[in-house]
């Protein structure tokens, strides 16, 4: 299952190796969602930890990641496995869509053809 998701980098640490062949990175982003923000914690592993070396803490962020579950001895698990990470900036956003200035998709009332009545065929 793939996701994506943009937010404030909050917090990142250092690669851990767990095992002689395994290593991993965990960051925390915010995300502003209504009254209340979410601090959300991912994890990047093994050659994909140092996707997030030219990031600093506070930069805005888009985080595409898996949604991964495990169970171990009668518990379970879940993880939000980072696969891409991108920078995103106001440059990047659309641009917001130009007020009408007359020029739009929908004529108004000053835009319509002036007409005779006595050209008028219509029946209604």
């Amino acid at each position: 299952m793939s996701f994506e998701v943009e937010g404030k980098l909050h917090k990142k640490y250092e690669t851990e190796n767990k095992t002689d062949s395994f290593q991993a990175r965990e960051f925390v982003i915010l995300v502003e969602s209504g009254n209340y923000p979410q601090y959300v914690k991912f994890q990047l592993v093994q050659d994909r930890c140092a996707l997030l070396d030219p990031f600093e803490e506070g930069e805005e962020m888009k985080v595409h990641f898996d949604l991964r579950g495990r169970e171990w001895q009668g518990k379970y698990f879940t993880n939000l496995n980072a696969w891409r990470l991108e920078k995103v900036s106001a440059e990047s956003a659309p641009p917001p869509p130009a007020a009408d200035s007359g020029g739009g998709f929908f004529p108004s009332a000053e835009n319509e053809p002036a007409s005779d009545a006595a050209d008028d065929d219509l029946p209604f």
